[in-house]
């Protein structure tokens, strides 16, 4: 495992992401499953596991929590709040100093930690990233000692832009992959020049860049590449990254053609980490297969700068003007 810097912390350049754990959005993974997964992870030397409230309602959480107490090694979780509707006023309007500190309370008793790592904002709507106020909510939170550090997964350029205003925000968490690729080009240099990490999520467009999917490929009714491929659930740009599936199937053969032959889940993921600004990438997994996979994907030798261009010229004139859904 390859290993990367996160406010003084060594942190692994693959992590791993547990929505696949809650068992609500990807289909089922049994408790043992799950157990696997983790362990497999953290066996391989992984240290970074992203998780969130709503993985299942707190399941994905609670798993992460008990397979901690099992467990004598070093390991930073991340979780994600913001996206519950069980306050009085529901959700968006949920983002109240209270309101975050008790879902902060709650990913605490899930985990059995007595603080937060990284608590990040989940994909809250742009206008409350701009007033500002729940930024001033997690800093109090942060002195009271809940978390350590805090930061935000955001869905769109200018949402990047709007917490980097925000120097203590330790960490921006973005869908960065073959399928996404601009964000590098918008503001990588800035994140990296006030030291706020970057977190790629969906590295793999939800599967697509795995190459095991044809035209003929279906998901579960409980599955969100079923329920959300149109972007009916929430952003579309969180299933195959904003791409229609069809399409997506015919640039993954462009794609192909670029790269040189070998695996193409984990060449996709070394293109990620090519690039320096990136802190961790989070592929989940539903199989422990496929952990060991991606976590292999650390050792792939370095794309040449021919390819690189090659890719980012096809990401230009042919994938970008296919993207639906703000990003």
């Amino acid at each position: 495992m390859n290993y990367r810097i996160f406010k003084g912390d060594q942190i692994a350049a693959i992590g791993l992401g547990t929505w696949q754990l809650g068992s609500a959005d990807w289909g089922q993974i049994d408790e043992v499953n799950a157990l696997d997964i983790l362990n497999t992870y953290v066996e391989a030397g992984g240290n970074f596991i992203d998780t969130a409230d709503v993985y299942g309602m707190g399941t994905s959480e609670r798993l992460i929590g008990k397979f901690l107490q099992q467990i004598d090694k070093k390991v930073y979780v991340a979780t994600k709040l913001g996206r519950r509707d069980d306050a009085p006023n529901g959700w968006p309007q949920n983002f109240t100093y209270d309101a975050i500190r008790r879902h902060v309370e709650d990913s605490l008793t899930h985990l059995g930690l007595d603080q937060l790592y990284l608590e990040q904002l989940h994909c809250i709507p742009t206008e409350v990233l701009r007033k500002g106020e729940v930024f001033d909510h997690l800093r109090r939170i942060q002195e009271e000692g809940l978390i350590q550090h805090f930061g935000v997964s955001v869905e769109t350029d200018e949402e990047a832009l709007i917490c980097l205003e925000h120097r203590d925000v330790a960490a921006l968490q973005i869908i960065f992959n073959l399928f996404r690729q601009h964000l590098a080009d918008d503001f990588f240099d800035k994140a990296s020049a006030q030291d706020t990490a970057l977190i790629a999520r969906v590295p793999l467009a939800s599967g697509l860049l795995s190459g095991k999917f044809n035209r003929s490929t279906t998901f579960d009714d409980k599955d969100h590449r079923h329920y959300n491929a149109n972007g009916d659930a929430f952003n579309v740009g969180e299933t195959f990254s904003g791409i229609a599936f069809e399409k997506g199937i015919e640039l993954l053969e462009e794609i192909r053609s670029i790269l040189p032959e070998g695996n193409l889940a984990q060449q996709s993921l070394q293109w990620i980490l090519q690039h320096p600004a990136i802190t961790t990438v989070i592929p989940g997994a539903s199989k422990v297969e496929q952990v060991q996979s991606n976590i292999a994907a650390a050792q792939q030798p370095d794309l040449d700068d021919h390819t690189l261009q090659k890719l980012k010229r096809l990401y230009s004139e042919r994938i970008r003007p296919e993207i639906r859904g703000k990003y």
